[in-house]
């Protein structure tokens, strides 16, 4: 299968990236665009997470109700961008036009690829070893990494988002890392004009 983006983790970062992504599939610049998300979410922070200081979200929302409704709302809103579950990222392969995904089950291409997976020192997605630095926002006990990157670009066409990212382990900054990035590709589909998409009463 055959992506122009695939997003790679199903947690805040990866699921903002893919609601933002899903909403600008309806615009001319993105005609012709295809946008897929791995969404593995067993080792995601929100599995034991409590949400009362979040802007929007009822006070005692569990993070575990909040990535199968996430999921939910892409599906609902967004059937074109395509849920790939069940399956963990085992190697990240750089190709001529961009990417090969290989998980457990599959391989897939893609041109851009997002990774917005937790910051914890598991990660064994290889092909990303290079790019492995210490978390700098993260307390030098908890042994946190980041991919190293400049504005949430690791290379050309090569992107992270969220906790990996360098950021705080925030709901709201995880979130917005991710709409970031997919603002960012939203940019590149139209030609370099800066793009956002707002919905309006």
């Amino acid at each position: 299968m055959n992506f122009d983006t695939l997003i790679i983790g199903g947690g805040a970062a990866g699921l903002s990236c893919a609601l933002v992504l899903g909403s600008g599939l309806q615009k001319p610049f993105a005609s012709n665009k295809t946008v897929g998300i791995i969404t593995h979410q067993k080792s995601s922070h929100l599995q034991n997470a409590l949400f009362n200081n979040v802007l929007g979200l009822t006070p005692g929302t569990l993070g575990k109700d909040l990535l199968e409704s996430g999921k939910l709302q892409l599906s609902n809103l967004y059937p074109e961008v395509i849920q790939i579950e069940k399956e963990k990222v085992k190697e990240l392969v750089e190709t001529n036009t961009g990417f090969t995904v290989i998980t457990n089950k599959n391989s897939y291409n893609a041109t851009r690829v997002v990774i917005a997976v937790g910051y914890t020192n598991l990660l064994t997605i290889k092909g990303l070893e290079t790019y492995i630095k210490p978390h700098p926002r993260a307390a030098i006990d908890k042994d946190r990494i980041w991919l190293e990157n400049k504005d949430h670009l690791i290379k050309e066409n090569l992107y992270v988002a969220g906790t990996l990212a360098g950021w705080r382990s925030q709901f709201a900054i995880a979130s917005g890392s991710g709409a970031h990035v997919a603002t960012d590709i939203l940019t590149i589909w139209n030609d370099g004009k800066h793009t956002k998409v707002h919905d309006k009463i």
